[in-house]
């Protein structure tokens, strides 16, 4: 039982870890298998598999020539639920950016919904929404 919660856990950090650092391939692979959606009041943008989320991500973000985005995803609350061969998870994450004409500040908070399955002994995202609750100054983090 903690081995799947922790491979969950894992695939959530990933995730913010492949952003972060701009690593859209690697992100994007997590959803190989699975969807991503980000709902932003009435808008909704979503992406199915991987090439799809990683065009997404690309287009979304602007990259700084040190090849980051400039931000930090920061997980919290993490509340993940078991049931056989798949689960559920729901967490918060608060977007903090800064760079060298924006002072580090948060940008963006919401909470991710996520369902993973566990296929010939791995867990992978099933499906990710991201709801958009909180929404600060994104001038120097948008493409």
């Amino acid at each position: 039982m903690f081995e799947d919660w922790h491979a969950i856990h894992t695939l959530l950090m990933l995730y913010a870890e492949r952003i972060d650092s701009a690593d859209f391939a690697g992100a994007a692979a997590l959803f190989e298998h699975g969807t991503y959606s980000l709902r932003r009041g009435d808008t909704t943008m979503a992406f199915a598999g991987a090439a799809e989320a990683e065009a997404g991500f690309s287009r979304a973000v602007r990259r700084y020539p040190d090849g980051t985005l400039r931000t930090k995803h920061v997980i919290t609350n993490v509340i993940i639920e078991l049931e056989g061969d798949t689960a559920t998870s729901r967490c918060y994450c608060t977007v903090v950016q800064g760079a060298d004409d924006f002072p580090l500040q948060p940008i963006a908070a919401g909470r991710y919904h996520d369902r993973f399955e566990k296929v010939d002994g791995t867990w992978r995202f099933a499906e990710r929404v991201y709801v958009s609750h909180l929404i600060g100054d994104l001038s120097a983090h948008v493409g």
